[in-house]
């Protein structure tokens, strides 16, 4: 079969998802901004999740990660699909469980394709599927004492 395309570039890439992970170490922009590096994308989004210091009107302490077991599952079904539905030369996702302080990251996500928008897109829907779909909830504590879990 012949290719449609009209570059050797442009064919897809071996194995677009090149980094996922779910860790209680800390996380690197750089290590996944290095995997989505790809010749032929013309574009890179990024994003980096961070632990704020306040959450609905309350300061926030410390907080923890927790994940299911089937959370790496889950996020490589995520990731397929967002590879499925753009076209991504590239993609990674990690994100952290355990205990974190403020300004820790917790997530970092990123995908690169032929062009900057498409990249934006991929990246968004990467990234809130991920927070929607993936079983990883989030224990806050906050400075008055009280202590809240998010996505249970």
């Amino acid at each position: 079969m012949a290719s449609t395309h009209s570059h050797p570039g442009e064919q897809a890439a071996q194995d677009p998802i090149r980094l996922l992970a779910i860790r209680d170490t800390p996380l690197t922009v750089d290590e996944v901004f290095r995997a989505v590096g790809d010749d032929a994308a013309g574009g890179t989004a990024l994003f980096v999740g961070t632990v704020r210091n306040h959450d609905g009107g309350a300061d926030v302490d410390t907080l923890g990660y927790s994940s299911h077991p089937t959370a790496e599952a889950e996020l490589r079904r995520v990731a397929e699909k967002v590879v499925s539905d753009y076209p991504v030369r590239a993609l990674a996702a990690v994100h952290r469980v355990g205990d974190l302080e403020v300004g820790d990251l917790a997530v970092v996500v990123a995908v690169s394709c032929p062009h900057r928008g498409e990249a934006f897109e991929a990246c968004r829907k990467l990234i809130d599927d991920l927070k929607h779909e993936v079983p990883i909830w989030k224990h806050q504590k906050f400075a008055d004492g009280t202590e809240e879990w998010v996505g249970v």
